[in-house]
């Protein structure tokens, strides 16, 4: 899981140092597949929804190929292979796996935002990050195997400058060079970086893997009710679980849910005090999108066999999606936003 969603929740762990993996067994047997044939590609796509694993994938791929940099010499398939990515797994105390988790193993790079001047977080991963990639793979392995970079993610480098660069790299690999590549949306990178790559596409993680992987990272009981409600409403993702669990994000969207459930009618007083809510903590916005969302898809279930409904939700979502970008962009408020939305589902609703 990466930080996107998480990020308060500072406690919670980075992929370097997570050691345990729900899911995505098949992504794992087909890396493990075509790096014990000896023909392993040099460049890997990793997609997928955000907060599903990906970026703990990518360092599980990196411990392994690290530990064992000779294919031939890689632990052989065992029965049951695969069970919570077991195929990858390190003992916790192996020394790559420690290295790794401080981000001190001289065979691998991580390109990801970093802090500017000002303290606060890039929005890019800028092209001089993506520069130093000539050095690292200009020189030998500092343990004789592979050198690996994991790039998190491949969405945010800086275009055309950082993208280009990378492109060079993936068109004239070294020799012994592997990249890992996160992306949210492929489609948004180039195609010559997409041609490039051997794409590991993963989905989203089922609701019972969704709580093991948070209630791990939280610190949290399996059983607590918080975490399953987070699990519930986190499509997949365990950062958005992170996100939600326990915190103002959860009753947001409880409170969403409430008004949701109750149309076609409204209430002036609850829309007041949401909208009021939203512009004291505008870090909540994406929380109020993301219900309706999910409101809006399953009304476009519901609604399948009736196209004038199906038409109408989806005028919905265009421009609830719309109107989000622009309250975002533009810093509006957000009051009547939600006015908005809530006037239009409830019209819609009716009809």
């Amino acid at each position: 899981m990466t930080r996107g969603a998480a990020e308060d929740k500072s406690d919670a762990p980075l992929p370097r140092e997570t050691t345990v993996l729900f899911g995505h067994d098949g992504a794992a047997r087909e890396f493990l597949a075509a790096y014990r044939s000896g023909c392993v590609p040099h460049a890997w796509l990793i997609t997928g929804e955000p907060g599903i694993g990906k970026a703990t994938l990518a360092y599980r791929i990196a411990r392994f190929v690290l530990a064992y940099p000779d294919p031939s010499h890689a632990p052989p398939p065992h029965p049951g292979e695969g069970r919570e990515g077991a195929s990858l797994a390190l003992d916790p105390a192996h020394r790559t796996v420690r290295r790794v988790a401080v981000n001190a193993h001289p065979d691998l790079l991580a390109l990801e935002r970093t802090a500017g001047d000002t303290g606060k977080m890039r929005t890019v991963i800028t092209v001089d990050q993506v520069r130093r990639l000539v050095t690292f793979f200009g020189s030998t392995a500092g343990e004789g195997g592979w050198r690996v970079c994991i790039v998190d993610s491949a969405d945010e480098l800086k275009y055309p400058e950082g993208s280009n660069a990378l492109l060079k790299m993936l068109e004239e690999p070294p020799a012994r060079s592997l990249f890992l590549l996160v992306s949210h949306a492929p489609g948004r990178l180039l195609p010559t970086i997409r041609s490039r790559c051997r794409r590991l596409a993963l989905r989203p993680l089922g609701q019972g893997d969704v709580v093991r992987a948070a209630s791990i990272a939280l610190g949290a009981d399996p059983d607590d009710p918080a975490v399953a409600a987070a699990a519930a409403a986190a499509r997949g993702s365990v950062s958005r679980a992170i996100a939600l669990a326990g915190g103002p994000m959860l009753a947001l969207r409880e409170k969403v849910g409430k008004l949701l459930n109750a149309l076609p009618s409204t209430d002036p007083h609850a829309l007041h005090a949401l909208g009021d809510e939203l512009d004291r903590d505008r870090t909540l916005l994406d929380v109020f999108v993301d219900a309706v969302r999910d409101w809006l898809s399953a009304r476009l279930d519901t609604d399948a066999g009736n196209l004038t409904r199906l038409a109408r939700a989806a005028d919905v979502w265009e421009r609830l999606n719309r109107s989000a970008r622009e309250v975002e962009v533009f810093n509006l408020e957000r009051k009547p936003f939600v006015f908005l939305i809530f006037g239009l589902l409830a019209e819609a609703a009716r009809g």
